[in-house]
């Protein structure tokens, strides 16, 4: 035990001072998903056996909930769409470019980190997916996350909750933009630095702003939970909670970004006129034995 002691607080004192321990741990991440995998097979086997037990009352009572669930979908699509395509129109009128879905992929939560200081999990996703650093993960009602470290068949990902995470959103009711920081609590997220005459209201959704380029727009985050306004402080105090089931979603969505769109030739044409001009203007020359006092007097003269 001691000696297990004395190299566990080896491998910690050089991840935290070395920066080769990455591709280390990252190796080491590999030699245990295998692991990861059996312990995860009880909580599995349970979940299945569970199902398996559970009376017919129970499973036509989760069915209605289900159907009940599709309808309620199935009409938030078919208002989407409409407001689609009128985003759509607005935009061509405008002449500005259509936005493209972000790809995706599906993965399946691990592993939690039993600190509780540390609000990160182990999915099933790495290396051999696509999977890279930066990546933003979603569950189904909002953003959960970034991955932070990449193994060949795991990764890890940092929540939004961890006092360590901040990230740039905006008021989805009228476009002001703040900073959200986790803190530390899976059901308290901080918005910082909010002035004191802000248009913030509890109940407003905060959605990512797009800013930094690390999070695609228009996701949902938290929703304002409380505003506090201190007399003679400058900034308000603002919680929010995550929309995002922190606690208890296994399965989620990692968004790849967009596949570029590529720019017509006239629009090159503008968007790079002198390399253009250049290229294909016709060459002047002057002869050599010509010089520019020469060429003007015989201007003059002409």
């Amino acid at each position: 035990m001691l000696l297990c002691a004395l190299v566990a607080s080896a491998l910690m004192f050089a991840d935290h001072r070395l920066t080769r321990m990455e591709e280390v741990r990252a190796q080491l991440s590999t030699v245990v998903a295998p692991i990861q995998w059996l312990v995860a097979v009880p909580s599995d086997v349970l979940a299945w056996g569970s199902l398996a037990l559970s009376d017919q009352r129970a499973l036509v009572e989760e069915n209605q909930r289900l159907r009940e669930q599709i309808l309620h979908l199935s009409h938030r699509v078919q208002h989407m769409s409409s407001l689609t395509a009128e985003n759509v129109r607005l935009r061509e009128l405008l002449g500005a470019a259509a936005r493209k879905e972000s790809p995706y992929i599906t993965a399946e939560l691990l592993s939690l980190d039993p600190d509780p200081f540390n609000h990160q999990m182990v999915i099933d996703r790495g290396r051999r997916n696509g999977v890279y650093e930066g990546q933003p993960v979603l569950d189904a009602s909002g953003l959960v996350g970034q991955v932070t470290a990449v193994s060949a068949y795991s990764s890890r990902v940092l929540m939004v909750a961890d006092a360590s995470h901040a990230l740039p959103v905006q008021v989805n009711r009228n476009g002001l933009r703040f900073i959200l920081q986790g803190s530390g609590q899976y059901d308290v997220l901080r918005v910082l630095h909010v002035p004191d005459t802000a248009d913030i209201r509890v109940g407003d959704l905060l959605v990512t702003s797009g800013l930094a380029g690390r999070f695609p727009a228009g996701y949902p985050v938290a929703r304002i939970t409380e505003v506090v306004h201190d007399p003679g402080q400058p900034f308000a105090r603002v919680s929010a909670a995550p929309v995002a089931l922190l606690q208890r979603s296994r399965h989620f969505l990692l968004l790849f970004p967009p596949d570029p769109v590529a720019v017509p030739d006239d629009e090159a044409w503008d968007t790079e006129p002198d390399r253009l001009i250049d290229e294909r203007a016709p060459a002047v020359q002057v002869p050599a034995e010509q010089s520019v006092g020469d060429t003007a007097s015989e201007e003059e003269t002409d």
